[in-house]
């Protein structure tokens, strides 16, 4: 069980990476693939985000379901941002996905 877990919060990381570097891609270098590697990463977060918590629900340990309800909300906002932002893109958007994804990070450290 516990290598899953590891497997899941490897992809889960990756998937932040890849929203950050979309979010690059496309604010910096003006490149084409950036949303679409936004969307694909946030989807793969939410994904493995959702396995993570059916994992923590399975043990032992008490699961903090506010964070885990303020994450699935941030997450789905990220998706919605890159479906708009791989149908329209735009600064604006990959600027929200970027700082959602951050947000995201900041209430799974210090919450």
């Amino acid at each position: 069980m516990d290598f899953i877990h590891s497997v899941l919060v490897f992809l889960h990381l990756l998937g932040m990476a890849g929203i950050i570097a979309g979010f690059m891609l496309q604010l910096i270098a003006g490149h084409r693939s950036g949303p679409k590697s936004i969307l694909h990463s946030s989807l793969l977060q939410l994904v493995t985000g959702l396995l993570l918590l059916g994992l923590a629900e399975m043990g032992d340990d008490p699961v903090n379901h506010a964070k885990f309800g303020v994450k699935l909300v941030v997450a789905l906002a990220v998706v919605v941002v890159a479906i708009l932002d791989v149908r329209k893109p735009g600064n604006r958007l990959a600027i929200a996905a970027g700082a959602l994804a951050v947000v995201n990070v900041g209430v799974a450290a210090f919450v």
